[in-house]
């Protein structure tokens, strides 16, 4: 990936292009790590739709995607089950959690509400990258084209919630 398509997806830096070579030789923990990842996104949305359900775009297109990203556990589950592999444990997401850290912490309700959304808009974006990175380097075409699709939902996860941002937050904020 260019540093320009990381420019338009928001990052900074691009992962490291040897997370890939280590991600294939632990394809149970990638694999484990992404069942875990696809829980959270749902939980998320769910968490968004609960706290602000006075935005009905938010709600309208947030509901779909809950059904989706548990859709997206159930089959990592899928995979992870088909190898033989078992869900290890979840483990600590220190990127999640230092995007979290950047969170306006009191202050106006409006400015958190903008920060939950870029923040989720922004591990939507790193996934994105990831997958793909996976679904151009992996040796084995099947998982290839498994993270292909995981890397267009992610990409079209990132689109929302970056729009959803901008219309219900000021820009001059």
């Amino acid at each position: 990936m260019s540093t320009t398509d990381n420019t338009i997806l928001g990052l900074k830096l691009p992962s490291d292009p040897r997370w890939v070579d280590l991600a294939e030789m632990s394809l149970e923990d990638i694999l484990t790590d992404h069942a875990y990842c696809e829980q959270k996104a749902a939980s998320h949305c769910i968490s968004l739709i609960q706290k602000y359900p006075e935005y009905t775009r938010l709600v309208d297109e947030l509901a779909p995607i809950v059904t989706e990203e548990w859709g997206h556990f159930r089959m990592v589950l899928s995979e992870i089950n088909k190898r033989n592999f078992k869900l290890g444990p979840q483990r600590k997401d220190d990127y999640v959690n230092a995007l979290n850290q950047l969170e306006a912490k009191g202050g106006r309700p409006e400015i958190r509400f903008m920060d939950r959304l870029l923040i989720f808009g922004l591990i939507e974006a790193r996934s994105c990258e990831r997958f793909r990175l996976l679904s151009e380097n992996l040796e084995d075409p099947y998982m290839k084209e498994f993270y292909r699709k995981f890397m267009i939902s992610e990409a079209g996860h990132y689109r929302l919630f970056l729009d959803l941002a901008r219309e219900y937050c000021d820009e001059r904020k």
